[in-house]
């Protein structure tokens, strides 16, 4: 690793400064893979900071455990089971990642006999803090702790430059070496620094080249160095293998320069709060992604919304995509456009858009002359009977890996019902929290009804 390890650290923790990487933010990214003990399909996250990588992760491991299993007992897996679908998973988001199978792929992990693990905690410790939420105390191990009690987090004074000596590369030439080698790490990836062996791993099996070709700004690291998060390209290389700034459909110019978004539909989705505020605007292939899970993006976290019900994903209909075209002439989501826009859009829609039809059109849905076409109006009368395939109700999920942000302080599913109302139904406003807020950017005018007292929360 020493040739690489120059590179991979700007890459991901930014150019050295003067006073290096925070302490406390390198340490809050040294836990492993964990799964909650009250949530058996649900990892745990102890500090905020490694979401980024530990949320995708999840997503990805919901959607093989929800539509890859024939066992109907989902939230109940033994301790083998969850091994063979971590690794199932960790293999397959390295497989999206690879540049090329010719390169081969690329493990990090401890150089032999360097497992950092003389003043690390045990799992068992690691959990403690996290519920007492006081100072670690190191204690010190003359031998290997059992692979039961693999350390999940490093000590303070196991700083980032020591993590950096000690980590040796691996290469594997074939898909079915990588999932035997990945299998034969799980308790690497569990273990001490795991969440960041496995980061490192996607980074060279991509390629630090690629990575920075992809990225909008490489001056700008994949963890932020003064807070701790994830950028959305690390987010984005997690889900998609690729490592794009923006969450748009597609490439963009602008003034000159292009701008890389998300260049096919995804496995999993993303929907983000950010979009509520009007900062960006999320496109198709993220939110219709081939499987209905999404990953939920605050200001400041991650977390994971989910649903058995494959309707969601299904073809869109002929109202949707009305619906989304319409909204694409509305780039500041007014609810309407200018009435000089109306025939693009019937013509974008392959509908009659003879000019005397549309000004027939334009007279019916702005009776007032106002200038204006409004949404609701203009989908009703084209399509008025569109049935969008999506049931009034159905069983929904979500997912926070921060103990501190579930109730009593257990990683465990929220449970609730949605119903997605459509525009000319009556409001009934079940709460207005920013989980709701951040899947209103889909479903504009979906319900949600949780199991406990208190919605899920965001962060």
């Amino acid at each position: 690793m020493s040739e690489l390890s120059k590179d991979v650290v700007e890459l991901v923790w930014g150019r050295p400064s003067s006073g290096g990487v925070s302490t406390a933010i390198f340490r809050r990214w040294t836990q492993g893979f964990v799964f909650s003990a009250n949530e058996h399909t649900a990892l745990e996250q102890f500090e905020g900071g490694p979401c980024a990588v530990i949320v995708p992760v999840q997503a990805f491991l919901l959607k093989n455990i929800l539509f890859g299993r024939e066992s109907c007992s989902w939230r109940q897996m033994s301790e083998e089971e969850q091994k063979a679908a971590l690794c199932s998973t960790l293999s397959e988001i390295l497989e999206s990642a690879c540049a090329s199978p010719s390169t081969g792929f690329c493990l990090v992990t401890w150089a032999k006999g360097q497992n950092p693990h003389s003043s690390i905690h045990t799992k068992t410790q690691t959990q403690s803090h996290s519920q007492t939420q006081t100072q670690d105390t190191p204690e010190a191990e003359s031998s290997q702790p059992p692979q039961e009690e693999q350390p999940t987090a490093l000590a303070a004074e196991d700083g980032f430059d020591r993590f950096h000596s000690v980590l040796h590369k691996r290469t594997v030439t074939s898909v079915s070496g990588l999932r035997e080698e990945v299998l034969s790490l799980y308790h690497t990836w569990r273990g001490c620094c795991g969440v960041l062996l496995f980061l490192y791993s996607v980074i060279l099996t991509k390629g630090i080249e690629n990575i920075r070709n992809e990225i909008q700004d490489t001056m700008e690291p994949l963890i932020d160095p003064v807070h701790g998060h994830g950028s959305q390209s690390l987010v984005n290389l997690l889900v998609t293998g690729h490592a794009v700034s923006n969450v748009w459909d597609g490439d963009r110019e602008c003034s000159g320069m292009k701008l890389h978004g998300i260049n096919k539909q995804a496995s999993v989705g993303f929907l983000t709060l950010m979009e509520s505020l009007r900062y960006c605007k999320v496109g198709a292939f993220f939110k219709s992604p081939k499987f209905p899970i999404w990953i939920l993006g605050s200001e400041t976290h991650l977390s994971v919304f989910f649903t058995k019900e494959m309707s969601l994903v299904g073809p869109e209909p002929p109202s949707e995509q009305a619906r989304r075209v319409f909204q694409s002439f509305d780039p500041e989501d007014n609810g309407f456009i200018p009435e000089s826009l109306l025939e693009d859009v019937m013509k974008a829609l392959d509908l009659v858009s003879e000019p005397e039809y549309v000004s027939l059109v334009k007279s019916k849905l702005d009776p007032e002359s106002l200038g204006i076409i409004l949404l609701g109006p203009f989908l009703l009368e084209f399509f008025p009977d569109q049935d969008s395939g999506i049931p009034d109700s159905f069983p929904i999920y979500h997912y926070n890996g921060l103990k501190q942000s579930n109730h009593n302080e257990r990683v465990e599913y929220v449970e609730g019902t949605a119903f997605v109302l459509g525009f000319e139904d009556p409001m009934v406003r079940t709460d207005d929290t920013p989980v709701k807020r951040c899947l209103q950017t889909k479903w504009p005018y979906i319900e949600l009804l949780w199991t406990t007292d208190r919605s899920p929360s965001l962060n």
